[in-house]
């Protein structure tokens, strides 16, 4: 395994963390409901906890329209991380707060989320390590671990769609780093389950991960995600049309394949020096064991001429990467901005706020309401570090 697992789970925990500024007054602490029948599907978090989500109800106007939220927080790859985390609250509901603040695109505060604030909003607990996609189980007599994400996701979808999912009228998918990721795995299943007049989108906050060599020329994230796809089953359920083109199908894991096979109209939220990526995909520890780039890391401004120069062509190399959907996808949306952070949607702080990160003075949520509404086309990219002064530079 080439990415320390436990660091790299704290690491997008802090990332994904949601800051504290609102007023605690004005914080929304929402439930937990478990899925009782979810056994009945097969469908279990890692230790065999059931799965969960909450759900804050929409009302008004908003009464018919769903948001519906993957929670992000890395990965497990191989025996040893997956057991570490299901003694987590990454991998069992039985550990995890059983209250969550919903704030920046799931509040309920139209000052706070002016387009998504009376709708029905859902956020899908993460508790089995490879991003709602996996379908497997390790049993070795005395241990057992559920590899079973996929059926996850179909059961919580299942006891949504009585309770007023299968009758949206608009819906969204979202979510934040390993949930955003799950966007993209699952964006085009989830239309299927909904009306076909229903306005169906998706979006992904911080889950544009790039199958990118790392500054040691070694394609560490390429190496995890292949352990990750083999031992949770994952293969089975990506895009079938994308598996087929590749000579090494785990690829499709990497977003960056899946998304010409995405019809449904999506956005792309993401940083162009995301924290994580930065910190694990671009200069993973294995690539630099003398730390050269440790004040880099934790100061954009110690980085020195070469390190920012390796900055920018992880930028260059980013939107290169996504030149096609920018220029042909006449559904698509993007807002890529030059901000050190990992996840901007669920903050109040960089979501929308007075001092939010904009692109031509256009916040986040702006530009997302912009583009789900189709009041305008939303395809925003920020001029190249260190110009924009409106960033909140996150980084743990």
């Amino acid at each position: 395994m080439n990415l320390n697992i436990g660091f790299v789970v704290v690491v997008l925990a802090l990332l994904t963390s949601v800051p504290l500024r609102i007023n605690a007054q004005e914080r929304l602490l929402v439930p937990m409901t478990v899925v009782r029948n979810a056994s009945a599907l097969g469908a279990f978090c890692l230790d065999g906890s059931l799965p969960a989500y909450h759900l804050h109800r929409g009302f008004g106007a908003g009464t018919n329209n769903w948001l519906l939220q993957f929670e992000g927080g890395g990965w497990c790859n191989d025996l040893a991380s997956c057991f570490e985390r299901a003694n987590t609250r990454r991998g069992s509901t039985r550990l995890m707060t059983k209250f969550e603040v919903f704030s920046g695109i799931l509040s309920n505060n139209a000052s706070f989320n002016p387009d998504f604030y009376n709708w029905n909003r859902v956020k899908l607990r993460y508790c089995d390590g490879a991003s709602f996609a996996g379908d497997a189980e390790f049993d070795n007599g005395t241990s057992l671990l559920y590899f079973r994400g996929q059926k996850i996701w179909e059961a919580i979808i299942h006891d949504l769609l009585p309770k007023g999912l299968g009758g949206a009228r608009k819906a969204l998918l979202s979510g934040c780093s390993a949930g955003g990721l799950a966007s993209f795995l699952h964006c085009q299943n989830f239309t299927n389950y909904l009306p076909e007049n229903a306005s169906v989108k998706c979006l992904s906050d911080a889950g544009f991960f790039l199958d990118k060599r790392d500054i040691s020329l070694n394609y560490t994230m390429r190496s995890f995600y292949k352990n990750l796809v083999s031992l949770q089953g994952v293969e089975q359920n990506l895009e079938k049309n994308c598996t087929s083109s590749l000579k090494l199908p785990y690829l499709c894991f990497f977003p960056q394949y899946a998304l010409k096979y995405i019809t449904t109209p999506f956005f792309i939220l993401n940083s162009a020096y995301d924290v994580f990526q930065f910190h694990h995909i671009l200069v993973p520890p294995s690539s630099d064991l003398h730390g050269h780039w440790n004040h880099c890391k934790l100061n954009p401004a110690a980085c020195d001429e070469n390190q920012i120069e390796t900055l920018q062509g992880f930028r260059r190399d980013m939107l290169l990467t996504l030149r096609v959907f920018f220029k042909y996808s006449r559904r698509g949306g993007m807002f890529i901005n030059s901000c050190f952070a990992h996840c901007q949607s669920e903050s109040q702080d960089t979501w929308f706020g007075d001092d939010s990160p904009r692109i031509q003075n256009k916040t986040i949520a702006e530009a997302v309401g912009d583009w789900y509404f189709s009041r305008r086309v939303t395809k925003e990219i920020d001029c190249a570090y260190p110009c924009d002064r409106t960033c909140h530079n996150l980084i743990p």
